[in-house]
């Protein structure tokens, strides 16, 4: 080989790799909710969290994961923050207009209902979701800032029940049920299973199910709008690569 196409192509090996070591590091933000991403005694765990570490791991991403609250983490998407992502959104149209969405990595089971012992009784004489919302003897226990899906939100939206919205986390609306703050509250099953597991409410809080509770929703990464395609790409190609959607329905992961 001439020197002068040698040097041609050590200079462009060198450029490549300079453009690969400046490619700049993303914040990956994540909200307490266990037990799918949650601090226990001080060390960042949880099956998503541990999820979410091993699909950016995969595309070769360079990430740094925080913990910041969830309307901290909307309110830095609607501002512009740069170089930004965060983990386990459900697919909004109010969201998809300030991030980008990466393909599903999870699937949550559908909704169930936390009921406060005193008002059992009245709850429990509901059996469709338009009768316990159209109930305005009832108190509904809203985590504000979060979506239950765009079916509840919409019946939320429209409810009779009086709405106690909190900016709270689950752990603590739940809670606030216990002693009677709220009739009732929706919350994942998974949600529930660890602060049974954790708190072990005993009867101070009722479980009940309801037939017509829409369908589970699938969580996603969204990034901030500058983060470009190709790492958008990457993150597709390695949830694929790290075992797809994620069913709670089907196998239980590792917690």
């Amino acid at each position: 080989m001439k020197p002068r196409m040698l040097l041609a192509g050590l200079c462009g090996a060198l450029a490549s790799g300079a453009l690969i070591a400046a490619e700049p590091q993303l914040t990956v933000a994540w909200r307490d909710k266990p037990p799918y991403h949650y601090l226990d005694n001080g060390v960042p765990t949880g099956f998503l969290l541990t999820r979410a570490r091993a699909i950016f791991d995969s595309a070769g991403l360079n990430a740094r994961f925080v913990s910041e609250p969830q309307k901290r983490i909307w309110a830095n998407f609607k501002h512009g923050a740069t170089n930004y992502c965060s983990i386990s959104w459900y697919r909004l149209p109010e969201r998809e207009a300030v991030a980008q969405f990466s393909q599903p990595f999870h699937e949550d089971l559908p909704h169930t209902i936390l009921i406060a012992p005193r008002a059992a009784a009245r709850v429990k004489a509901h059996t469709s979701l338009n009768s316990l919302l159209a109930d305005p003897a009832l108190t509904l226990g809203v985590v504000e800032g979060v979506s239950y899906g765009p079916v509840l939100d919409a019946k939320i939206k429209t409810s009779s029940n009086t709405v106690m919205s909190r900016t709270v986390e689950t752990t603590q609306m739940m809670r606030m049920l216990t002693v009677g703050r709220a009739s009732y509250i929706f919350v994942d099953r998974e949600d529930w299973e660890y602060f049974q597991q954790k708190e072990k409410p005993g009867q101070s809080i009722l479980h009940y199910d309801m037939p017509d509770m829409p369908p589970g929703l699938k969580r996603h990464i969204v990034c901030s709008r500058d983060v470009p395609q190709a790492t958008m790409n990457k993150l597709n190609q390695a949830i694929a690569a790290t075992g797809g959607i994620f069913n709670p329905g089907h196998s239980q992961p590792a917690k």
